[in-house]
């Protein structure tokens, strides 16, 4: 068990330095992004599905809560929350268009779109990224392997280097909180 550990815990450190070594400036670009869209009040708009859809959740609690310092509560918010919604275009319409006709109901053009999907294939979060395109949001894809049909579709994107889907949702959630820092020290 313990040489498992260790495997487990070498891989994640391994996606991490190949972000640190590669990525950076994919980073930097997302969190110009959405400091520009807080900082023209606009909101940030997140979704995913399963593992995702937790990072979604988890990510804008940071923002309308606090992340590090205590300050005002910043726009942002998760279009996995409301199962009554979910379940009602899901049953009427489909599940692929989950995302995108909240996004038309909830966006706006100072808005940020920020799709997360390990694969960069679940056709509901690129149907949300087309969405918000098509109203002028700026969009971005957090992934994983080859990125997908998302990153063809962002503006921005963050692909991470791995094919695992453990590790590309841990190395989500560390860039996440990259961004929430980022933008309280920007904003705040």
């Amino acid at each position: 068990m313990r040489e498992k550990i260790k495997d487990i815990l070498s891989e994640s450190i391994q996606v991490k330095e190949e972000l640190l070594r590669s990525k950076l400036s994919d980073i930097v670009e997302i969190a110009g992004i959405l400091i520009g869209c807080l900082k023209k009040k606009g909101k940030i708009i997140f979704f995913g599905n399963g593992g995702s859809a937790s990072d979604s959740q988890h990510l804008a609690a940071e923002l309308v809560g606090r992340f590090i310092k205590d300050r005002p509560a910043l726009a942002a918010i998760a279009l996995t929350t409301n199962t009554s919604i979910i379940t009602a275009l899901a049953n009427d319409y489909g599940y692929e268009i989950i995302f995108a006709r909240q996004i038309e109901a909830l966006g706006a053009k100072d808005d940020v779109a920020v799709g997360i999907s390990t694969s960069g294939r679940a056709k509901n979060v690129a149907a949300g990224l087309k969405q918000a395109k098509k109203m002028g949001l700026a969009t971005i894809a957090l992934t994983g392997g080859d990125g997908g049909e998302s990153v063809k579709i962002a503006d921005a994107s963050l692909v991470i280097p791995s094919n695992v889907t453990a590790r590309i949702q841990e190395a989500h959630i560390t860039v996440g909180h990259i961004l929430c820092e980022l933008i309280e020290q920007e904003l705040c």
